[in-house]
């Protein structure tokens, strides 16, 4: 099967989400796979430049080396708003060249404007089209007047769609909410690979790279360090109680928006000897990254960008048997429930004295063991099978179903 996915984000410079997980996947069980990505670093990473031209990138992985797709970014004009702009035209190119040469047997959208702009070809051309929803994308346009804007287009795709699939309840909540027919979304969650993930990785080698002393207790994160992630008010935090518990230390992998100003509070606050910025990592040493904590850490806002989702990375903590401690958000809330393995903070700076807590009461040792057996059964290799399925049974409808253009 020709696989087309069209989304609003980075493929290459983003870490490994569900479309990578299972699109590779999908290449190793023979199918071929192409995407249409956006350079959403443009303004801070990319080229000094007014307009990019399109780019090819032949035979990328984030996973399997043997799984290679084709990526394909369209160019754009290099300034605020006139590149959504340029999008439309550019992108609405792309997809329908490569309707033309790649020969899709159905297209799977990601995001916003290249979603609906998928849809529209897709429509055109009977080819049938999926909404793969894992965030708001509305809530993740820089601009907050073109919000519903965003939440129209939302719409009109998930009502257009041939089926719409979901990683969580919350998001099917969400889908429905839009108008989406319930009977057409499709809950397929997120992953681990037993393999890669697990209660026998050592993470020794890790604690030593960073002078972690063997009784310290390491609390965790990982992830695009977003400003609403939480991570500054629980340094502030810290640096009240550090003299009494200089045995805490806190590891954080990742970049992203907030990563210089964690770095001033942290010289600021005097904290550089118990919290430690490690930057991004290589995929493949996550897993022990993880394996070196005792706790693993979502202390992100409720706010409306996070309160729907439920991050991979979470499953990724419980396969390796770590306790999670999250902010009360709701799509985390109704994945996990009580008694998981994930306990529960209203704000990020609850999460120190939660920590304290957990570990003077010794119930690191149980929670860690609850989180790897709830988790267990979600398999990347069952979910690809799941998607695998789906992708087959709405090949065969031909794309026939209408959409609502405005």
């Amino acid at each position: 099967m020709r696989i087309l996915i069209t989304l609003d984000t980075d493929w290459i410079r983003r870490n490994p989400a569900q479309h990578h997980h299972i699109s590779e996947r999908l290449v190793i069980r023979g199918h071929e796979v192409r995407v249409i990505d956006y350079e959403v670093l443009w303004s801070t990473e990319g080229e000094k430049e007014l307009y990019s031209r399109k780019e090819i990138y032949k035979d990328i992985t984030k996973i399997f080396s043997n799984a290679g797709v084709t990526v394909v970014r369209p160019g754009i004009v290099k300034i605020p708003l006139l590149d959504y702009a340029s999008m439309l035209v550019t992108y609405e190119k792309e997809i329908n060249n490569q309707i033309d040469d790649f020969k899709p047997d159905v297209i799977i959208g990601h995001g916003l404007l290249s979603n609906y702009l998928a849809l529209k070809s897709a429509k055109k051309n009977k080819i049938p089209h999926i909404d793969h929803i894992i965030d708001v994308n509305s809530t993740l346009i820089p601009f907050k007047f073109l919000h519903p804007l965003g939440r129209r287009a939302e719409s009109i795709v998930a009502q257009g769609s041939d089926c719409v699939i979901v990683i969580n309840e919350v998001l099917k909540d969400y889908a429905v909410s839009i108008g989406a027919d319930p009977d057409k979304i499709h809950v397929i969650r997120a992953g681990i690979d037993p393999d890669r993930y697990n209660t026998n990785i050592d993470g020794t080698k890790i604690r030593d790279k960073y002078s972690i002393n063997r009784d310290d207790i390491v609390l965790f994160f990982m992830g695009w360090l977003y400003n609403f992630s939480g991570l500054k008010e629980i340094i502030k935090e810290f640096s009240k109680i550090v003299d009494k518990k200089p045995n805490i230390k806190l590891l954080i992998v990742g970049d992203g928006d907030a990563f210089l100003e964690l770095q001033k509070i942290i010289s600021d606050y005097s904290m550089d000897k118990n919290v430690i910025m490690v930057g991004r990592q290589p995929f493949e040493k996550i897993p022990e990254h993880i394996a070196s904590s005792d706790i693993c850490l979502l202390p992100a806002y409720n706010n409306e960008v996070m309160r729907n989702i439920v991050p991979i990375k979470l499953y990724e903590y419980m396969a390796v048997g770590k306790p999670v401690i999250s902010t009360k958000l709701p799509g985390v809330m109704k994945e996990f429930g009580e008694n998981n393995g994930v306990v529960y903070v209203d704000q990020p700076e609850d999460v120190i004295a939660k920590a304290i807590y957990l570990v003077r009461n010794d119930l690191l040792c149980e929670l860690g063991q609850r989180a790897r057996k709830f988790v267990a059964q979600n398999s990347w290799e069952k979910i690809t099978d799941a998607v695998e399925t789906l992708l087959a049974d709405v090949a065969k409808s031909g794309g026939q179903r209408n959409y609502v253009e405005n």
